[in-house]
């Protein structure tokens, strides 16, 4: 019998393969299972969605008062009207009929269509949610559901300043929509709107989610979108892939009238916030501090130490405002709002809106180079008051030779102009030249500091002038008329 050695074998096996290929292969102990290809992600569908969403979706038209001459209103344009004729067989929706011959026709008042738009149900006892600007001076609002009933509408409230609208219809059981957390919107998520584009009810449309927290408004960071949406859907729902609504379609970027790749909606948790005040009293109550702001710039931050473009630059006080009495000044940067920080100037009218009138606050503002806290008490929110501009009637005062330096003359102020404008010092700039010129400054501004530096008079301008680094921009704090800015003279290059 043939014996073998099984440990020489292997080992003369080992060396021939090292010599044939210079490699070892060696048998692994089980099978490898070969790891499959990451599976290419598809296209969502959204057919459950719309099955699930749709009906709570609904149709809202919006009517008007109008005396007419002849029964049907404004005539429709002849090619729509053939159109309709044509595909239809029927006389186009609103379109004029023939007046019988030699019948007198008296006027009166009529019920016109006044616009078209979306919305859906916020409850399952007949609250609905829409725009604000979709209900706007409507004497008779219709709202149709995807089962084709129609119910007269009661406006609840609307607010403006956030375009969110709630009005009520009479009804009970109605499909109401499930609220989803804005918070877990992700960009690039995909997202679902149903409206009434052009008066077509139920439309569906598709895309993602283009951006968060875009500023277009005071007191709204919207959503930004690639979704399709057209006059008509104004009101209507966005949906997540979970079958939630995180927004309220309410505007288009558009050049051209018609959708253009761009839609912002309203946050849902700003809405909800909206609607319960809307439900519960009609209208939103808002605080307010009397001040008028503006971004901070880069170039503006570093000049003045600062550092980073942050905060909110007050540009003018309000006389008696809460903000007056706290002791803020035009010129100061807000920085920080109850604890929390302004990164951008719209945060802070979100953050003051949505402080409840009458309670206390504190404000950190930037002065001159330094911090510090200012308590304010929150007023309610009114209309804006018309900034009243600053006639100068005074004769023309003395140039300061310093000034002209950086393309200035300027004078001192009298004590009638101090008065008027609430300013304890400031000098008044009477021609401006050269870098002053290019940065911006008018003749008839108020500079008010150099720097961090304060300007009580000539004499301290002069002085503040001379210690500048003119190699550098010089950052100008300026009144002009009851508004503060901050401008900077480059040097010449």
């Amino acid at each position: 019998m043939l014996h073998i050695d099984w440990k020489k074998f292997r080992a003369y096996a080992l060396v021939g393969a090292l010599a044939v290929t210079g490699t070892v292969a060696l048998m692994p102990a089980r099978p490898v299972v070969a790891q499959s290809a990451p599976q290419p992600r598809t296209l969502p569908d959204f057919t459950d969605l719309v099955e699930q969403v749709g009906p709570s979706v609904v149709n809202i038209r919006t009517l008007e008062k109008a005396r007419t001459a002849t029964p049907g209103g404004g005539q429709m344009d002849e090619e729509m009207q053939e159109f309709f004729r044509r595909f239809f067989g029927q006389p186009a929706p609103g379109a004029p009929r023939s007046p019988r011959p030699n019948r007198p026709q008296p006027q009166e008042e009529e019920a016109q269509p006044r616009g078209v738009g979306s919305g859906f149900i916020l409850t399952s006892d007949g609250y609905v949610m829409t725009n604000a600007h979709v209900v706007e001076g409507a004497e008779e609002v219709i709202v149709t559901l995807t089962d084709k009933r129609e119910f007269k509408a009661r406006i609840v409230g609307a607010d403006k300043r956030t375009d969110v609208a709630v009005v009520k219809i009479e009804a009970t059981g109605l499909p109401a929509v499930k609220v989803g957390d804005v918070n877990r919107l992700r960009v690039g998520e995909w997202v679902m709107a149903i409206g009434s584009p052009f008066g077509l009810e139920n439309t569906v449309t598709a895309g993602i989610v283009s951006a968060k927290g875009r500023d277009t408004g005071d007191y709204l960071p919207f959503i930004q979108t690639d979704v399709a949406i057209n006059p008509g859907n104004s009101g209507g729902p966005l949906i997540n892939m979970r079958g939630e609504v995180v927004g309220i379609n309410s505007q288009i970027y558009s050049r051209s009238g018609g959708f253009m790749g761009i839609s912002f909606a309203i946050p849902m948790d700003e809405a909800i916030r909206v609607s319960e005040a809307l439900r519960s009293s009609g209208r939103v109550s808002r605080g307010r501090i009397g001040v008028q702001i503006d971004q901070v710039t880069k170039d503006v931050a570093e000049s003045i130490g600062l550092g980073k473009a942050q905060g909110a630059l007050v540009r003018s006080v309000e006389s008696g405002s809460p903000a007056d009495k706290a002791g803020v000044e035009a010129g100061d940067i807000i920085t920080k709002f109850d604890g929390k920080l302004i990164d951008k100037a719209t945060d802070l009218p979100r953050l003051v809106g949505s402080t409840k009138p009458g309670s206390r606050a504190t404000m950190t503002v930037f002065r001159r180079g330094g911090s510090r806290d200012l308590g304010v008490t929150i007023a309610e929110l009114e209309p804006e008051k018309t900034v009243k501009k600053v006639v100068d009637k005074e004769e023309k005062p003395k140039s300061s030779p310093a000034a002209q330096s950086v393309g200035l003359t300027v004078s001192e102020l009298t004590d009638a102009q101090k008065k008027e404008l609430k300013l304890k010092g400031g000098v008044k700039v009477d021609a401006v030249a050269d870098g002053a010129a290019r940065a911006g400054i008018h003749e008839g501004d108020i500079i008010v500091a150099i720097g961090n530096t304060e300007i009580g008079g000539v004499k301290e301008f002069d002085s503040a002038v001379a210690r500048v680094d003119k190699s550098k921009p010089i950052p100008v704090l300026l009144r002009r008329g009851e508004l503060a800015t901050y401008l900077l003279i480059r040097p010449l290059r």
